[in-house]
């Protein structure tokens, strides 16, 4: 059997160095997670609460089926960003069980500036809005939304991927068959109010969901009529008059019920393709994995130790071990479900991208998933790296890894540089998920690197004009990239932007994926179509 020996001791300095590092990192996640699940600013969630509301997460909590799990997708978003008032981006998605049945839940929250949408806020929804298209997951919708930030105008308003994409994405999902069921738990305007009208069926709140193109308010201003909000879009008159709702609440717990029944009979679940055996653990605690990461990022880490902690069994089929070693690609079992692996341990070299090609193929033909775990500086750069074709053996495992159609999740689990990152199945390559553990470190190149390139295109500079550039204010230049580049490439940045959709604990990373496989394992295989590949 093709078990992964470990070779470290946990019980040596630099491993308990590395784990009281690491640990501190951990720490500031759950803290940092914990701050933004609490909303908005005190004020408001009183206020909500003597509303007799309930909180958005305590809704999805009563959505979801007892005891399940809710897989969150997007938590920091907007995190350290518009002065820290968008925590989650003011809008709660994540896949939860609603009678055994796997349903995108997207909520708002209104306690963050009533609801409202920012450009973050109508990016977070498509986003959700894709992954339940591309799964087939019924959508539910909580619905309590200012609709959009008028300041805001340029990034929610006139492009695609914006506000009105998600209207869109609403009415082509329904097309489909995808159903798209809404809640008005409180007051929704202008966008906040189509929602709930482009949803197969709608229930509202009475005396507490209102739904209104225009409020009574900017109906005055318009047309001098003047109307009271339950008059204009209580949920009396949408459920008895308009028709634009289907179903009457009490209050927010029999909106829920209400809603529950109606997935109830959606028909029948989606059944599981895959054959999924019994979960075992890793020969090896996953939370030694604390130990593993250097607390140095710029020395890689020891992939093989790290995978005997995350697969079953520590159990590892390896594919081509001895050719282009600097990528490891092998076959495991992750929480029982089969993945194939490709694993970074070094820079990329043009034998380890036609292995990496190769190997996506064969899954890509077993209808396998793929799991990309990226520590990578790159490719290799030089005169022999070039002329052995690095360029077209990069290129054949990018155009690989793309057109492969198979379910391709990428954890960031070190540094992850320039077309590296790429190849290891970056954000622009559409992984159905991608996440980065605190450690993790993304951008065009490492902040040293960037520092001493754009440093001498300036020295160049200098020298062309006769000019002497003094060392300390060279040096000052350098460090200035140097903290720009760190700030960029943090993990909490990728997060608050939605370059990625969470930072993990490492020992949350295999529950995590498995949720995410057994959500891609109920739906249809695709065949890959591969492009020309040159040779």
């Amino acid at each position: 059997m093709p078990i992964i020996q470990s070779q470290i001791s946990t019980t040596s300095n630099e491993f308990l160095a590395n784990k009281e590092a690491f640990q501190k990192r951990v720490e500031e996640l759950h803290r940092r997670r914990g701050e933004v699940k609490l909303g908005g600013p005190a004020k408001a969630r009183e206020l909500h609460k003597k509303r007799n509301q309930m909180m958005v997460r305590d809704r999805i909590k009563a959505l979801c089926d007892p005891g399940s799990p809710f897989l969150e997708l997007g938590m920091l978003v907007g995190l350290d960003l518009h002065n820290n008032e968008l925590p989650s981006g003011g809008f709660i998605t994540g896949v939860g069980l609603i009678h055994g049945r796997r349903c995108m839940i997207l909520a708002h929250d209104a306690t963050v500036k009533g609801g409202s949408y920012y450009a973050l806020t109508a990016k977070k929804h498509v986003r959700a809005q894709m992954y339940a298209w591309k799964h087939r997951l019924p959508c539910i919708t909580l619905v309590q939304s200012g609709g959009a930030n008028l300041p805001e105008q340029p990034g929610i308003f006139p492009d695609d991927g914006q506000m009105g994409s998600i209207f869109y994405n609403q009415i082509m999902m329904s097309a489909e068959g995808i159903p798209q069921i809404a809640i008005v738990h409180g007051p929704s305007t202008a966008g906040g109010a189509y929602m709930p009208a482009l949803c197969d069926e709608a229930v509202i709140v009475r005396e507490q969901g209102y739904m209104y193109l225009g409020s009574p308010t900017l109906v005055e201003a318009a047309t001098g009529e003047i109307i009271d909000a339950e008059s204009l879009g209580g949920g009396e008159m949408h459920c008895k008059v308009s028709g634009v709702t289907d179903h009457l609440a009490e209050n927010d717990s029999h909106a829920i019920a209400i809603t529950r029944d109606i997935v109830e009979r959606l028909g029948n679940k989606p059944d599981m393709r895959w054959q999924v055996a019994e979960a075992v653990p890793p020969r090896h605690d996953p939370a030694e994995i604390y130990g593993l990461i250097n607390h140095d990022h710029r020395i890689p880490n020891d992939t093989h130790e790290i995978l005997c902690r995350l697969i079953d069994d520590s159990n590892l089929q390896e594919f081509k071990p001895h050719y282009g070693d600097t990528l490891i690609c092998g076959f495991a079992r992750i929480m029982g479900f089969e993945i194939g692996i490709l694993a970074n341990k070094g820079v990329l070299f043009g034998e380890s991208a036609l292995k990496g090609a190769h190997f996506i193929s064969l899954c890509c033909q077993r209808d396998i998933p793929l799991l990309f775990m990226a520590d990578v500086s790159g490719f290799m750069v030089g005169r022999e790296a070039e002329q052995t074709g690095i360029a077209k053996h990069g290129a054949k495992l990018i155009s690989a890894m793309a057109a492969a159609k198979v379910p391709k999740y990428t954890v960031v689990i070190g540094g992850d540089y320039g077309a590296g990152y790429l190849a290891m199945c970056g954000r622009a390559f559409k992984p159905d998920a991608l996440f980065n553990w605190p450690n993790a470190r993304t951008a065009l190149m490492g902040p040293d690197q960037a520092a001493m390139v754009l440093a001498g295109v300036r020295q160049g500079i200098y020298d062309r004009e006769g000019n002497t550039w003094p060392e300390d204010e060279k040096e000052k230049y350098k460090q200035m990239v140097r903290d720009d580049f760190d700030a960029f490439a943090n993990a909490y940045n990728f997060a608050a932007n939605l370059w990625s959709d969470d930072i993990l604990d490492p020992v949350e990373t295999r529950e995590v994926l498995a949720l995410h496989l057994d959500i891609a394992g109920r739906c249809p295989a695709e065949e890959t179509r591969f492009p020309v590949f040159r040779f």
